[in-house]
């Protein structure tokens, strides 16, 4: 029989090392190689059919195509848009977030609500099957036909599931699982990777739809081997500031919807409720106009959103300081140049703070004019109209470019009531919207005389 051999594993990009060192020769990530005991494999044929169809040969136009993909709706109707509208029959859905944030609450609500029509499974590997029915009470959750489970040993966890046959399973968390066939603690790449694909091979061939709850890092990445968020199909992340209630659901791989959508939940005393408007949490209300302020519509996924840019420009006492909160430093630093350049506007010896409100990340380059108009507010003392509204793209040469689904932007600003619209000149819009003015701008000097 073979015997056993230790393998150093890199936790960031899984790759081998056959002894330890400080940082990872394929990724160069420091201080990430564990040792794992790599177990022969057994002789004899692997168990295959992990896509639960048979390994044959099959020309694309032959391929059966479910047009009426069928969706489990979960009962709340964010948690639907993030993942892309439902659950799908054989999905792996792998939710991360920290500690605390509510990952195991909104997955109770969800199976709660589930079980009244499906039969659902809730495997937890951290706490005591008592923990899980007190939180249910203390949620007032029903509690008919939930079934629960104590265990992490990913051989009997299957082995009950076939038993059961439920439709929907949640695993709590994944970290927590080992498998008889590895001698590792649980925890470790090997045990992590292996009962997540034991895990994934079983909601393939079944049809069931499986939550898989995973731990992060201080960096706020999932926990485990990268590898990990290729086996699932969607990979969903919890956001929230510790000192607030609201919590964001964000999508960042999803094999069955949209990337990047978004959903907002705030955290109550009866556990995670639906925000239909998320737009009205990240607006603020002042008694009257304040320089630096500025609200722009960004877009989440298939939803625009309206968010406000708050900018802070004051004297430096030593060396200038760049902070951006929510937005890209570099970027930042970049649009100030830009703004020097082709505005005319200098911050040089002066410190620039930059918020977006509510703790939402903007990731795309449509809050480029919010941001600089408003450092240019702050550092001119001057507030903007509270009415205005304004998005686009700058470029290094001072232009604005255009941003995808402007139409869709300016009618979500409308609906909120703004009056005045400051857009890139190819996202104006072509028939007149209904109680807003649409200023069209092609350079940065056209917004700034614009104000």
């Amino acid at each position: 029989m073979a015997k056993a051999r230790v393998v150093h594993v890199c936790s960031a990009c899984g790759a081998e090392a056959s002894k330890w060192s400080g940082q990872c020769g394929d990724c160069g990530a420091w201080n990430t190689l564990t040792e794992v005991v790599r177990e022969p494999l057994p002789k004899g044929p692997r168990a295959g059919g992990y896509a639960g169809q048979a390994a044959t040969v099959t020309a694309l136009k032959d391929v059966r195509i479910d047009v009426q993909e069928r969706r489990i709706a979960t009962g709340l109707s964010e948690l639907d848009r993030v993942l892309g509208g439902g659950l799908v029959d054989g999905s792996v859905v792998l939710i991360g977030g920290d500690p605390g944030i509510g990952k195991s609450t909104i997955l109770l609500q969800t199976l709660t609500h589930l079980a009244a029509s499906q039969r659902a499974l809730y495997v937890t590997g951290e706490e005591s099957l008592t923990q899980v029915a007190l939180r249910a009470r203390r949620l007032e959750l029903p509690v008919d036909g939930l079934s629960l489970m104590a265990e992490t040993c990913v051989e009997r966890i299957l082995a009950t599931a076939q038993a059961e046959l439920p439709r929907i399973m949640v695993i709590d968390s994944i970290q927590t699982l080992y498998t008889e066939a590895l001698t590792s603690a649980p925890g470790g790449v090997s045990q992590i990777r292996e009962s997540a694909a034991l895990l994934t091979r079983y909601a393939k061939q079944s049809g069931c739809a499986l939550f898989l709850v995973g731990h992060v890092t201080k960096e706020g990445a999932l926990a485990g081997p990268r590898v990990l968020e290729h086996m699932v199909d969607c990979v969903l992340y919890f956001e929230g500031e510790a000192d607030s209630r609201f919590r964001l659901i964000r999508a960042v791989k999803n094999r069955f919807g949209a990337v990047n959508e978004l959903g907002v939940f705030a955290m109550t005393d009866r556990g995670l409720r639906e925000v239909s408007n998320p737009s009205a949490i990240f607006l603020s209300r002042y008694d009257q106009p304040i320089p630096g302020s500025v609200v722009m519509v960004t877009r989440e996924g298939t939803r625009p959103l309206l968010v406000e840019v708050q900018a802070l420009v004051d004297d430096a006492f030593s060396n200038p300081r760049r902070v951006a909160v929510g937005l890209d430093q570099n970027r930042l630093a970049m649009l100030l140049a830009v703004l020097h350049r082709h505005g005319g506007i200098s911050s040089l010896g002066q410190d620039v703070f930059v918020n977006v409100v509510g703790g939402v990340k903007v990731l795309e380059t449509g809050s480029d004019l919010a941001v600089l108009l408003a450092v240019t507010s702050s550092l001119r003392g001057q507030a903007l109209d509270a009415d205005l509204v304004v998005f686009g793209e700058v470029g290094l040469s001072g232009e604005i470019r255009p941003v995808p689904n402007g139409q869709e932007r300016l009618r979500e600003a409308a609906k909120h009531g703004f009056k005045r619209a400051i857009v890139p000149r190819s996202n104006a819009p072509k028939q007149a919207i209904e109680g807003m003015q649409v200023i069209a701008v092609g350079r940065l000097a056209e917004a700034l005389d614009a104000l």
